[in-house]
């Protein structure tokens, strides 16, 4: 006779084993029919699965983060079963679930078209009313193996065939269509009701580019059609916002192929951002007791070495170079340098902590298909800092930390953010008490701060515990930018030792962090957060001076030059145009402020001001626009941007 105990610590008794299913309808029909999955004693099963004893059960239903993500992974199931309905010739491979959707791969004679996925979907939409009961079958591997190769699917036979014999293997199936998967899976495809398709590209087998080329096909599923019509909304508004579009109309930057995938070039425009951004970094982290470092390339392969890189990164590093019969590496971190830094000399504990910081390039060996504008590269610049303290000190430096990235995300036009505390994963350096202690000292800055935070139990990284930090953009989506780890890995590996005050030599902590993430990310963030249109302090040309005749030219060239004088950005269009015509490219390069210079503004000693929002903001004495110019390049944060919203 099994007690299910709920997750509100209510139980109910039964007098036979249950199904998740029975347990949902005893608590009443509507939570029947929402029903896609159970969490039994803490592992997702599927509603069909039969509890014989006591057992803490929860109902999942589409309103869970886990039944979003049993809805995506039965989609991608369905997209399957529609592809193999209209093109039998078509082979299965893999299908899971990614960030807000699904996609499938699949191999193909041909390319999909629009007009494919359009057949596809509306086939997907056909089984989904269908309403199929969705069952699940064990088959021992190599009749697993068999079953799929008698289909034709030798990817998925492949698959298969790599999974240790004499496992049991998890089948499920909709009609007469069946699919590898450890499940669970909704009930039937009568709960998948709001999905979409969106694009198709290709996809190596395995992701080796050696291996052949697949069709990936990627959608989207949702608990309903209103969350689905919001998502496909701010698809739409993100590709408005898409960095490499906006870069490219604003002469931001470039990927230069002659020079090599993932290698960022920063234009004239996009280098007086970075500068702004440079200059406000250092300033700000000068303020908070840090010194900044400049530090090589490259270094002797030995280094790497040492430091363990070579042995868990050599993936995402270049080859080594040969010079002088040694080998020279490109730096893939900045860390072991700073770690060099410190050896120069012995430390006292009078010393510590140490804050030193770097806007460090590094370089990574990603694979091309994984290159993405900004967002993903080969060279970037780390805005990288390491703190160098006792154990009695690593909650004081951590809130300090944290007190600068939140008040730096702040500036930039960041208010939401998603917190994460990673704790001591299975293999992992140093005691027991020391994770204890740096993770106590975690949370305690988190505390102090009154930050919500996510636990992520073993998720830190296995020399140190962390806090990652997420900011939220304009339209909702999340990016990690801002990390905090503590390190017990790096000094004992160089062996880096302090002076304390009985004289006995210690190993410091060594705190990593890095608050924007790199440069080239967090500028791309930037681009689509504000969608091109930059507060006036990050906006590369603050104003231009416009002239509707040539009588203006020189008055346009002196009221530039006074504003220029004034540490202001600020540009002249003195072509032979129409003045609408200018204003509207200038408008569309989102220039925050328009000075108009005709007849009238020339004898007056004036300027006519047009915001990029289209407003006349009527003439103005030059002193008048340089101290609202002024005051909009004072302000940081939302409040930059606040009369634009």
């Amino acid at each position: 006779m099994p007690v299910i105990t709920l997750p509100d610590g209510s139980e109910r008794r039964f007098d036979q084993p249950v199904s998740v299913a029975d347990v949902a309808a005893d608590i009443g029909p509507g939570l029947a029919k929402a029903a896609v999955a159970g969490r039994v004693d803490g592992r997702l099963v599927d509603t069909d699965f039969v509890i014989n004893g006591d057992a803490k059960v929860a109902i999942v239903t589409p309103r869970d983060e886990e039944g979003i993500e049993i809805i995506r992974h039965s989609t991608a199931h369905l997209l399957a079963q529609a592809v193999k309905d209209l093109y039998p010739q078509a082979q299965v491979t893999i299908g899971p679930v990614i960030e807000d959707g699904f996609y499938y791969d699949f191999a193909f004679e041909r390319p999909f078209t629009p007009e494919d996925l359009e057949a596809i979907e509306g086939r997907m939409e056909e089984l989904a009313k269908a309403d199929m009961t969705v069952s699940r079958e064990v088959m021992d591997r190599d009749d697993a193996v068999e079953y799929f190769r008698g289909l034709g699917e030798e990817y998925k036979a492949e698959i298969i065939a790599s999974i240790p014999a004499g496992e049991q293997i998890s089948i499920y199936g909709q009609g007469d269509w069946k699919d590898l998967c450890r499940g669970p899976h909704v009930p039937s495809t009568g709960h998948l009701k709001a999905f979409k398709l969106t694009k198709v590209a290709g996809a190596y087998w395995r992701g080796d580019s050696n291996n052949e080329m697949l069709q990936r096909i990627y959608g989207t599923a949702w608990q309903d059609k209103k969350a689905l019509k919001a998502y496909l909304h701010r698809l739409e508004e993100a590709e408005k916002r898409d960095h490499r579009r906006i870069g490219q109309e604003l002469d931001l930057f470039s990927i230069q192929e002659g020079a090599g995938g993932g290698l960022v070039f920063w234009h004239p425009p996009g280098a007086r951002i970075r500068r702004v951004m440079e200059d406000y970094w250092r300033d700000r982290h000068i303020d908070a007791g840090y010194e900044l470092l400049y530090t090589p390339h490259i270094a002797l392969e030995t280094l790497w070495e040492t430091s363990g890189h070579t042995d868990f990164y050599r993936e995402s590093m270049y080859r080594p170079m040969l010079e002088d019969e040694q080998l020279y590496q490109l730096k893939p971190m900045n860390c072991p340098f700073h770690v060099l830094v410190y050896q120069d000399r012995l430390r006292s504990y009078r010393e510590l902590p140490i804050r030193w910081a770097e806007l460090g390039t590094v370089y990574r060996h990603e694979m091309s298909g994984a290159l993405h504008g900004l967002m993903r590269v080969r060279g970037f610049t780390q805005d990288d800092a390491h703190i160098f303290c006792r154990e009695e000190q690593i909650a004081d430096e951590v809130t300090g930390v944290l007190e600068l990235t939140l008040s730096m995300l702040r500036d930039f036009g960041f208010e939401r953010f998603e917190v994460a505390l990673s704790t001591k994963p299975e293999k992992a350096v140093g005691s027991d008490e020391i994770w204890e202690k740096a993770t106590t000292a975690l949370k305690a800055a988190l505390d102090a701060k009154g930050l919500e935070y996510i636990l992520d139990e073993g998720g830190g990284a296995f020399y140190g515990p962390k806090i990652d930090i997420k900011i939220e953009d304009a339209i909702g989506r999340k990016w990690q930018c801002s990390t905090i780890q503590l390190d017990f890995n790096l000094p004992e590996r160089f062996g880096m030792e302090y002076v304390a005050e009985d004289g006995e030599r210690h190993r410091p902590i060594m705190i990593h962090r890095a608050l924007l993430g790199s440069l080239e990310r967090f500028f791309g963030v930037l681009i689509e957060h504000f969608a091109g249109r930059f507060p006036v302090w990050l906006a590369p040309v603050q104003a231009v001076v416009l002239n509707i005749t040539d009588r203006q030219a020189d008055y346009a060239e002196q009221v530039a030059q006074s504003l220029k004088n004034q540490g202001f950005r600020v540009e002249t269009d003195l072509r032979n145009e129409k003045i609408g015509f200018k204003i509207r490219e200038h408008t569309l390069h989102r220039v925050p402020y328009l000075l108009v210079v005709g007849d009238r503004e020339m004898e007056a000693g004036t300027v006519a001001v047009r915001s990029r929002g289209g407003e006349d903001l009527g003439s103005m004495a030059l002193d008048g626009f340089v101290e609202q110019l002024s005051a909009d390049r004072a302000k940081r944060g939302r409040s930059a941007i606040a009369t634009e919203e």
